[in-house]
């Protein structure tokens, strides 16, 4: 496995600059942004793909010190009901599965969308429980009419592209926020349709992420280094949804931590030793989103952490038995 970042948190900085300083890290992947929620700051695939030679520096620029591009990032809602919002992330979605395809990145990083209740809405509509009997109507309107569909014809243009593995982040909010809906939608729109597996939203949902890689064995394409603290404190008195800003720390009942400060380094080393049990060995790509840090201290303590755990040599023979 190799330590990686999703540089979308270094915005601000030139994008050579941003490769030259995680290259001294000692990082191995990048994650880049291509569109969407992830903005194109570190790449705007239009002059790319108009430009085969640009693309080749782009990727130069890449390799040349040393690093890997782990995926392509367009997380986006392209089933959002606003038709506007919609044909903008399909529009960019489609552009990262072209520019994937000429750099030869096998794997595009997205979310699989929310749409509306019903026909007309113009606000998605995620559904958490199966009664008054609405709920369920919206869920059948939601799979059926529109996540099925549209991602059947996505896959299809993944396949043109060259493009094998889409990788959904599981995200409350989204249709898929679980390895049970992750699995539904890949049996309905193909092989293609993997996990981006990032546990910090698997914890606050009570999952243990070692038992979800499991149950994803074979259909996990990359995967998020990101940690969450549930906060006892509050989850005991109001639950775990929770829709206070992200910036009210203390009273949430939980927060997006860097790795190693939501849960223990035991069950990053569990979930690294299941992650290698099922064949994975791509990069963890640490996405940092802890409002208690700033990016940089956020990222280098992430990054000496995973150093530390990160399995990287080839699995060991079982010699003594």
């Amino acid at each position: 496995m190799k330590v990686g970042v999703f540089t979308v948190i270094l915005q601000s900085m030139p994008f050579e600059q941003t490769l030259d300083y995680l290259a001294g890290l000692g990082v191995q992947t990048v994650e880049i942004g291509t569109g969407a929620y992830t903005g194109t700051a570190h790449c705007n695939p239009e002059p790319l793909l108009a430009n085969d030679r640009e693309a080749k520096e782009f990727l130069n620029a890449v390799t040349s010190r040393g690093l890997e591009i782990s995926c392509l990032s367009v997380h986006g809602n392209p089933v959002h009901p606003n038709r506007k919002i919609a044909g903008e992330h399909r529009d960019a979605f489609a552009r990262c599965l072209r520019l994937a395809g000429q750099l030869g990145v096998e794997v595009v990083t997205t979310f699989s969308g929310c749409p509306g209740g019903a026909p007309g809405d113009q606000q998605p509509n995620w559904v958490t429980c199966p009664w008054p009997p609405d709920f369920l109507e919206i869920l059948n309107y939601q799979w059926n009419q529109v996540i099925i569909p549209y991602w059947r014809e996505t896959t299809e243009l993944a396949r043109r592209n060259g493009v094998t593995k889409i990788a959904l982040e599981m995200h409350p909010g989204f249709v898929v926020y679980n390895p049970e809906t992750l699995l539904r939608l890949r049996a309905a729109a193909g092989p293609e349709i993997g996990a981006n597996f990032d546990p910090s939203h698997l914890i606050w949902q009570g999952i243990d992420p070692a038992a979800a890689v499991r149950a994803l064995q074979g259909a996990i394409w990359h995967v998020h280094a990101k940690d969450t603290s549930v906060q006892a404190w509050n989850s005991r008195t109001n639950g775990v949804l929770d829709t206070k800003p992200y910036r009210d720390e203390l009273n949430r009942s939980w927060i997006f931590r860097t790795v190693g400060y939501g849960t223990s380094r035991q069950s990053w080393c569990d979930l690294i030793s299941a992650l290698r049990m099922v064949g994975y060995d791509g990069a963890l790509s640490i996405e940092h989103e802890d409002s208690l840090m700033t990016p940089r201290e956020g990222l280098e303590k992430a990054i000496r952490f995973l150093q530390g755990v990160v399995l990287n040599e080839p699995k060991g023979d079982v010699t003594w038995a």
